[in-house]
């Protein structure tokens, strides 16, 4: 079994039905970090969401977005350097056939005054009809969990306080505000 299948049978949870579904058992949702056969989900995701993030987009121009070459580049570079980061995917299982219906990526970076490896989680993002599900919580979570067991000790996130939706979503998963500004310099 594969590194990423062995975190996949870790990260095994159940997300909440949709009203309409109340009647069915909730669905099952299985969490993994990319591999190259899951690559083409993986930028279907994240280019929705940077298409379409109205608070990614008012940032984009500072963080100098690159359209979707750029993403196919990112996405290259995840697979080709694992050890800088890598894209963690949620699928859930439907009648039809396994889908992938959340992301988000993830960055090793060295705290000092952690004085160890942290995890920096960005684009955080859930498919367009299955938000709500609970979805969003199992990803985060199951991410957590695969961090914790590699030694990772804070995830750092970024959330734009207008994004009141988001930032509720963080408090709920016990993220804490840091009272400071991220801002970018492009070289």
């Amino acid at each position: 079994m594969s590194a990423a299948g062995e975190a996949e049978d870790a990260c095994v949870s159940r997300a909440k039905p949709r009203p309409a579904e109340r009647a069915s058992a909730a669905t099952a949702v299985h969490c993994a970090p990319m591999e190259a056969a899951m690559r083409g989900e993986a930028e279907s995701l994240l280019a929705e969401f940077l298409r379409g993030d109205d608070h990614y987009l008012a940032s984009s121009p500072v963080y100098g977005d690159g359209g979707a070459e750029a993403l196919a580049r990112a996405l290259d570079l995840f697979l080709a350097r694992p050890a800088i980061g890598f894209v963690w995917l949620a699928f859930a299982d439907t009648a039809q056939r396994r889908i992938a219906v959340g992301a988000c990526v993830v960055c090793h970076a060295i705290s000092t005054s952690r004085g160890a490896v942290v995890a920096k989680l960005d684009d955080v993002t859930i498919r367009a009809g299955w938000q709500g599900r609970g979805i969003g919580t199992v990803m985060v979570n199951a991410l957590s969990a695969h961090l914790t067991a590699q030694g990772i000790t804070r995830i750092d996130c970024g959330c734009h306080r207008a994004n009141t939706g988001a930032w509720r979503f963080y408090e709920r998963l016990g993220f804490l505000p840091l009272d400071e500004e991220r801002i970018a310099l492009l070289l």
